[in-house]
């Protein structure tokens, strides 16, 4: 699906499009603020295809890299949400 096509979708009325913007935004705030929040919780979904899930930890780089597509998720979905209103 192509850009012009979900924004279309997302201005026909669908009710649930805000509130689904909303939790991707809240997504978004956790990703810029506590990055390590979201690696706890993905590290349990790792066990069976990782020997160690412990040793997959990101380094600072990694956290700063998530942080700043964090960043850049947020400012689309704001976007979003004021292009919906």
């Amino acid at each position: 699906m192509n850009h012009d096509g979900v924004v279309q979708a997302a201005s026909d009325g669908n009710p649930a499009v805000v509130p689904l913007l909303c939790l991707f935004m809240i997504m978004g705030l956790v990703q810029v603020v506590r990055p390590q929040l979201l690696w706890k919780v993905n590290k349990n979904l790792q066990r069976g295809w990782v020997k160690d899930p412990d040793a997959t930890e990101p380094t600072a780089k990694g956290y700063a890299m998530e942080r700043a597509i964090g960043v850049i998720f947020l400012a689309g979905v704001v976007w979003m949400l004021v292009t919906q209103v």
